[in-house]
């Protein structure tokens, strides 16, 4: 390995280049998603495995020979595809990831989703696969869900401490979205108000009560999953402070325990035995630190809003059909108006970071019966979808259509998760069957 450890010392200019090259104006800003889905057997209802004959990667092979897609692979295993800048991936337990190049509206993402949807249907079919929009494996556990042949994804099992590590890694399914910022300034009241907002969208598009064929009694076991993953890593990034900057978004991602680092696309298991300020420092065992092992730290990092050269938001359950365009419309009423997020810090006035410290910790259980600083968090959340859909409307591109999908729940003082239990007791009678062809409609 003495070959491998000569690579050119990282700066810390260079890590504060990754920030700030993603300042643009605004003119310029684009949105972006990424779309896990639960692949499940149409005929057992069990989650799909790698490596069978209807299993996962032979659907990779199939679907890139048919669209002429490129195989990721991993120690060769096909881990993935691509083609140009959008991808198709496989987390932890074989949930699949769509993730699209940015675009400049939500319509032209739904048209590139759709389209891949379109084309993949077949190939799913033949195979008895379905794609289950939806937060939490129904029926398998992480117990009988293999990991995915990935080296990263070994030793990420192998460290990562929290007793719902493993359910998060094999079993669930989440929507990330993405925002543009125009300056370190405009970053951090982004950054900031989307931290303050993720356990009210939490809330919301809470997807995930049933689970090994049971009622956990969580409206987001994906959600309870996350805060039991580690909390080093996991959370938020920092404590809601008003003086924050790039600065201090390193400064958390470099007090974060290393896992590992990469070497000719070998990995080296250092398994938290130093943080990233430390391998700055120091180096580890003849390693010196290079700027593709501080992405790859940052990318090890888990926080519900996570800070790259774009701001990605991470805290949301899979959800049927109109759920990834209804959460990118609402960060977008928000996050792209200046007077809507002086709405925002006006509403958000009265709490401090303990109020949204235990909503996030309390939402898993309650979805929207939760109160925060006593108010209920329904009533707080009409008022986001308020301010969201005013800002949606003056910004005159129609998409405040796609709220539609989660007004409809959230005007009830309901979340999906709600209508799920609901279901479950009423006319599904318990029946896991009944639940996968809902969550498959």
């Amino acid at each position: 390995m003495n070959s491998l450890k000569t690579k050119e010392r990282l700066e810390y200019q260079d890590i504060l280049n990754i920030y700030t090259s993603g300042c643009k104006e605004k003119s310029l800003h684009k949105i972006g998603i990424e779309y896990e889905r639960l692949p499940v057997s149409i005929v057992t209802n069990k989650a799909v495995d790698y490596g069978t004959e209807f299993g996962v990667c032979n659907f990779l092979r199939e679907f890139a020979k048919a669209e002429n897609w490129d195989y990721i692979t991993d120690d060769y295993n096909i881990i993935g595809l691509k083609q140009g800048h959008d991808t198709i991936t496989l987390e932890p337990g074989c949930q699949m990831e769509l993730s699209i190049e940015p675009e400049n509206s939500i319509a032209a993402l739904e048209k590139k989703i759709n389209r891949l949807d379109k084309l993949m249907e077949p190939i799913l079919d033949k195979m008895g696969i379905s794609l289950l929009g939806y937060g939490v494996s129904p029926l398998s556990t992480h117990k009988n869900i293999n990991l995915l042949p990935k080296r990263r994804y070994a030793l990420m099992a192998k460290y990562l401490w929290g007793i719902l590590s493993d359910v998060m890694m094999r079993e669930t399914a989440g929507i990330q979205v993405c925002f543009d910022f125009e300056s370190e300034e405009d970053t951090v009241r982004k950054f900031k108000l989307a931290n303050k907002l993720t356990p009210f969208v939490t809330a919301m598009f809470a997807n995930s009560p049933i689970r090994g064929g049971v009622d956990t009694g969580y409206k987001s076991f994906r959600a309870l999953s996350w805060l039991n993953t580690d909390n080093d890593r996991c959370g938020f990034a920092y404590r809601l402070r008003d003086d924050y900057s790039f600065d201090e978004y390193i400064d958390y991602v470099m007090n974060t325990p290393v896992i590992f680092i990469t070497r000719e696309d070998l990995p080296v298991n250092i398994n938290g035995k130093i943080n990233f300020k430390d391998f700055m420092q120091n180096g580890w065992e003849g390693f010196e630190p290079t700027l593709d092992d501080y992405l790859l730290q940052a990318n090890l990092c888990f926080p519900e809003v996570r800070l790259r050269n774009f701001i990605e938001i991470r805290n949301h359950d899979c959800g049927r059909k109109g759920t990834p365009y209804a959460i990118l419309a609402f960060y977008k009423g928000i996050l792209q108006s200046s007077s809507a997020m002086d709405e925002l810090e006006e509403l958000f006035k009265p709490y401090n970071y303990n109020d949204f410290a235990e909503l996030r910790y309390n939402v898993p259980r309650c979805g929207l019966e939760c109160k925060i600083g006593g108010d209920p968090v329904k009533s707080v959340v009409k008022e986001l979808l308020y301010i969201s859909e005013k800002s949606l409307i003056e910004q005159n591109s129609g998409d405040e259509k796609y709220l539609d999908f989660i007004k409809e729940y959230a005007m009830q003082g309901i979340t999906p998760a709600d209508v799920i239990i609901r279901n479950w007791y009423g006319i599904w009678d318990k029946n896991i069957k009944k639940l996968v062809n809902y969550l498959a409609s």
